[in-house]
């Protein structure tokens, strides 16, 4: 499992600081005085052992620093799946302005909508960024958790007022526990910190909307 944010931040980092710290007043090469001069704020690089410190430039500092996220296969598997996740509660929210009784769950039903469409073309761009298709080539034998049967939606579909109000809360709740569940899971497997953001974001926002709707059962 690939390290997070927070522990792979890199031994070189500590050195530069430590000793550029160390080092701050002291005489430099003529020719490093001038590479700082034109770069910014220079910075000691530790050597390898057996060899001298190097003089960074801030720039080259910041370039050797700088923290590997290409995304693996555990970013590009939540990001397909979580487009397929969504698309299912948009059918499901897409239901209550006809068929719920209750205002408020019209309302919730209208927040998520809100929420998830952008969510659906923010991963469809991430995947056509780093040139990845909307589906695998093989299909990905996966069950994604709290997603509601053909059979659950079909009698959401013919419920009306205050049935309709119970199960939708109840099948929304589910699907965006499990919604929650497999953001958790990247934050854990995956590598691109887009990815990291985004699953943030599921988390937050989904959290809330369970919250609200656990008050409307």
């Amino acid at each position: 499992m690939p390290f997070r944010r927070a522990s792979r931040v890199s031994v070189l980092t500590t050195g530069l600081v430590a000793l550029a710290a160390l080092t701050a007043g002291g005489c430099d090469s003529g020719s490093d005085r001038g590479r700082a001069a034109a770069d910014g704020p220079a910075v000691i690089a530790p050597g390898e052992p057996g060899e001298a410190n190097r003089t960074l430039s801030a720039e080259e500092a910041a370039d050797r620093n700088a923290e590997n996220d290409s995304p693996n296969s555990a970013d590009v598997s939540y990001a397909r799946m979580m487009i397929e996740h969504h698309a299912q509660a948009l059918v499901m929210t897409e239901l209550a302005p006809k068929r719920a009784a209750s205002t408020e769950v019209k309302r919730i039903a209208a927040r998520i909508a809100a929420g998830q469409r952008p969510e659906i073309e923010a991963m469809k761009g991430w995947l056509k960024s780093y040139g990845k298709p909307l589906k695998a080539e093989r299909h990905e034998h996966t069950t994604m958790p709290g997603m509601a049967t053909a059979a659950q939606l079909n009698k959401l579909r013919t419920a009306e007022g205050q049935a309709f109000d119970r199960l939708f809360v109840a099948l929304m709740t589910t699907h965006h526990q499990g919604a929650v569940t497999m953001a958790s899971d990247v934050k854990g497997q995956g590598n691109n910190i887009r990815i990291e953001e985004m699953a943030d974001e599921v988390i937050a926002q989904q959290t809330s909307e369970i919250t609200r709707m656990r008050d409307m059962l």
